[in-house]
């Protein structure tokens, strides 16, 4: 114990040198600095025997803070105690029931001999043991330790003479009921989405894989937030390479706070200049199993629905959940589909822009007409047609974003119409160009991901200038610059176009096309390698002859 106070007063000393040096210091930045250094060092001390230095560190550290709640309380024989918490993070009911009520009862630790004593050494570990009734109840010894139980929602008992204290679990969350996830609507498949507390999200994920198999590893990042963030994997089928990257990866992180995932998402990205996303955010459960089983990891972030599934490829992207819960052959129509519209949505007003301007033979002779004819009197160059369309729809769609979602549906459509209607009438765009950007604007809402449709939808803009530069061939060096890029580009360390380059022939079955359940016998080369059977071979059960019976 001596041992224990000689450590309390050096760090004490430090913590009152740093405060007089942050007095001293010139610059509001410089003395913030100073400060928060400071109170690093004081959550470092050691919970210390004599109950009233501990009330008074932790007085320090949560001053001004009125959500901050104390309640002495006197244990059997005069020994005093406090349970200390943040209102709003802990169930008040469970708290008064299962830890106040308990320890007023608690009438002391029988001794060998019957009698009761007053502070025997092992008093925490029979209030742990035999009064508290709740089901998480762990030992701490240090402030730090009691500091963060009680952000995250846990409930601190501290007993004068004790350098150890207790967290209890009691906490209580507001949170909304887990519902269909809207920004990944399907019409068939579970209606079930992620929500911003995380031991529901990591539910959602073991009611789907009920295997002891499936790791959850938690980890804490943000100087100020100190958000929870849960790397889930399945042991023997993730790379253990890819876990300690990934591992790795938030450790590194050094911030002050992570609100959202799309935050540690940025800081986790291989190439955080590439306007490719290389991770794929979802709030579907169902989709995580998914790329679990296929020996990929996800991560998910306490107070945000989105998880974060690492690697990925391009063509991961471009694959919906529904392409599994429909019927094979549907499923690779509406694959093949998306392919269409993908480059439709990319290279659709760069095409019309080069054809109009240079290739002018390249359409019959009665649609250039037609289009001829649409053009006279128009005062813009065709590249300038649309850039000017492209960002008015931009701006509508953008609008409609933000506005009330019954209103901004209606204003999206109505504007589109309207504004689209009357610059045809006043002569600043032809109609052949607003037919152009509505079929491209349709195309690109047929991407399953979000961050991909965007993507597409900024390379349109310089398409279209290499397109009104130099014509097809400016397309094809947009659409070179671009395959360059993707193929050298990486999602925690695998290629991003496999299984395409680098060619795996094995894997290039649920590339293109949606192979039959039966079909997929084998994960993914890239990531799942250490147990590539999904399921036997020829498993497919069809019908049993017909018997004739004997006679």
């Amino acid at each position: 114990m001596g041992g224990g106070r000689t450590e309390r007063a050096r760090i004490l000393d430090e913590y009152r040198g740093m405060i007089a040096e942050s007095e001293s210091l010139k610059g509001r930045a410089a003395r913030r600095d100073a400060l928060m250094a400071a109170v690093g060092v004081l959550e470092h001390l050691p919970i210390s025997d004599q109950l009233h230095q501990n009330q008074r560190t932790l007085g320090h550290l949560f001053a001004a803070a009125s959500d901050w709640v104390l309640r002495p309380l006197r244990l059997a024989q005069g020994r005093e105690a406090l349970v200390t918490y943040i209102e709003g993070l802990v169930d008040k009911d469970s708290l008064e029931r299962h830890v106040i009520a308990a320890l007023m009862r608690f009438d002391g630790v029988p001794a060998s001999g019957g009698e009761a004593e007053s502070g025997p050494p092992d008093l925490v570990e029979h209030i742990k043991l035999r009064i508290l009734q709740d089901s998480q109840v762990r030992e701490i010894h240090t402030i730090k330790d009691a500091v963060d139980g009680m952000l995250h929602g846990d409930t601190c008992l501290l007993v004068d003479g004790e350098t150890r204290g207790l967290l209890v679990s009691a906490r209580a969350y507001e949170k909304r009921g887990v519902g269909e996830p809207e920004t990944e609507s399907i019409i068939r498949g579970p209606r079930e989405g992620f929500v911003e507390n995380l031991r529901s999200n990591t539910a959602l994920i073991r009611r789907r894989l009920r295997t002891p198999q499936l790791k959850l590893e938690l980890a804490r990042a943000g100087r100020l937030t100190r958000t929870d963030i849960v790397i889930c994997y399945i042991e023997g089928l993730a790379p253990p390479i890819l876990v300690e990257e990934a591992k790795r990866r938030v450790a590194r992180v050094d911030v002050d706070g992570i609100i959202d995932s799309a935050m540690l998402e940025e800081f986790l990205e291989d190439d955080p200049y590439s306007p490719f996303p290389q991770v794929i955010p979802t709030e579907r459960p169902d989709i995580v199993a998914a790329h679990l089983l296929e020996g990929r990891l996800a991560i998910l972030v306490d107070g945000s629905p989105f998880a974060l599934i690492v690697p990925v490829s391009l063509w991961s992207l471009l694959q919906a959940s529904e392409d599994y819960y429909e019927r094979y052959f549907i499923g690779s129509f509406l694959r093949g589909l998306r392919y269409v519209l993908a480059a439709l949505a990319l290279l659709g007003p760069a095409l019309y822009v080069a054809i109009t301007t240079f290739h002018q033979e390249m359409l019959p002779t009665q649609l250039l007409l037609t289009v001829a004819a649409t053009r006279e009197g128009i005062p813009f160059p065709s590249v300038v047609e649309a850039l000017m369309m492209e960002l008015m729809f931009e701006a509508l769609r953008e609008a409609g974003v933000r506005l009330p979602r019954n209103v901004g549906q209606a204003v999206s459509i109505v504007g589109a119409l309207v504004i689209g209607q009357a610059a045809v009438q006043a002569g600043l765009v032809s109609a052949p160009m607003v037919i152009i950007v509505a079929i491209t604007g349709i195309a690109s809402f047929a991407f399953p991901r979000f961050n991909l449709g965007v993507t597409v939808r900024l390379l349109r803009f310089p398409v279209m200038i290499l397109a009104s530069t130099f014509g097809l061939y400016g397309i094809v060096i947009g659409v070179l610059l671009i395959l360059i890029h993707v193929t050298g580009l990486r999602s925690f360390g695998m290629p991003y176009t496999a299984p395409v380059s680098p060619l795996v022939p094995s894997s290039l079955r649920d590339v293109v096309i949606r192979p039959p359940a039966w079909w997929r016998s084998h994960r993914p080369a890239m990531s799942g390698y250490l147990n590539p059977e999904r399921q036997k071979r020829h498993s497919k059960a069809g019908p049993e002859p017909w018997e004739q019976e004997a006679e």
